[in-house]
């Protein structure tokens, strides 16, 4: 090991997101492997400040990898955004004897394992968001799961706004990326698709739309609401009043975080786990794991943090076409 640690810490920070158990499996029976302690910090950072740090066997982490959420809990923490609270959190670390930290989670995240490295703590962040909205992967842990929660929730939106000859919005999450949105919408068949980084959207020409297909006999129309449009209550107010189609609206809200991980996120979740730990053990640190053209790389963070992460215009485009 080029920097000879001898204890890592490993905590799950921001939204939750499925998968993550299983990253957390990966990284405490990797470093157990090579003989090393593994402390298990609760409630992500803010736990981290209130000295929440167990001791983690292999036996803890016995049959998690199926379940959702995180066992060691998450939330947001104001404080860690401030100097006294990053310093306060690097002298907790270190007390404890943890030279290198794995952070589970999104970009706020990895902004404290930024500042933690800055210190002199070893950070290397795993990208774990529904959203996958980092730039620096092709995947984040949770959204397989979650895209598959939203549709198959959608299809039995449709079956019953099929039935009722019904106008449908139906919000996703994704405040500010709309991938979850996107993907629903193509996977749904959904005539309109709002997301996030498109703000300028026109009801108007939705309503024109809605009439235009009802003259063509269309007898349901599905609309697909991120989060970050919201509005979605009165928005199905306003369409039913403009249309006279009864138009109801419909919020998945937080049971897309929630649920067993899809394969694809408990086996991308488990080597990205494996992979941190091996990073860590060559002496490396300010990096993400992540996945690009098939294979798993690591990122630094400073750039990642700088990226921004578009939809894809192709794509968007052929949601479009597949709407008419």
């Amino acid at each position: 090991m080029a920097n000879h640690i001898k204890t890592i810490g490993v905590l799950t920070s921001g939204g939750d997101a499925p998968g993550m158990n299983a990253a957390i499996r990966a990284v405490v029976r990797t470093a157990l492997g090579k003989g090393l302690n593994v402390q298990g910090i609760r409630r992500g950072y803010h736990g981290l400040l209130n000295e929440e740090i167990i001791n983690m066997t292999a036996r803890d982490v016995s049959d998690i990898i199926q379940r959702g959420g995180t066992v060691l809990q998450t939330a947001r923490c104001a404080e860690m955004r401030t100097e006294e609270g990053q310093r306060k959190a690097a002298g907790i670390l270190k007390k404890y004897g943890i030279e290198g930290l794995v952070v589970i989670g999104g970009d706020g995240s990895f902004a404290g394992a930024q500042k933690l490295s800055n210190l002199g703590i070893n950070t290397i962040g795993i990208p774990g968001t529904i959203d996958l909205d980092i730039d620096c992967t092709e995947y984040t842990i949770g959204f397989d799961t979650a895209v598959n929660t939203a549709m198959e929730a959608i299809d039995k939106v449709r079956d019953t706004s099929t039935s009722h000859e019904r106008c449908s919005v139906i919000e996703v999450m994704g405040r500010d990326a709309g991938y979850l949105a996107l993907w629903c919408g193509i996977a749904n068949g959904a005539e309109q698709i709002l997301l996030p980084e498109e703000h300028d959207y026109d009801e108007q020409k939705i309503i024109d739309n809605i009439v235009e297909n009802r003259k063509r006999g269309k007898k349901h129309y599905i609309i697909i609401n991120a989060e970050g449009i919201g509005d979605s209550i009165n928005m199905a107010k306003r369409i039913e009043e403009a249309t006279g189609m009864e138009t109801r609206a419909t919020i998945l809200g937080h049971m897309q975080r929630g649920g067993s991980p899809t394969c694809k996120d408990r086996v991308f979740a488990s080597i990205m786990g494996a992979k941190a730990v091996d990073l860590l053990c060559e002496g490396k640190t300010n990096r993400v794991v992540g996945f690009s053209h098939g294979e798993y790389i690591d990122f630094d963070i400073d750039e990642a943090l700088n990226m921004k992460k578009e939809i894809p215009e192709y794509q968007y485009k052929i949601a479009k076409d597949l709407s008419i």
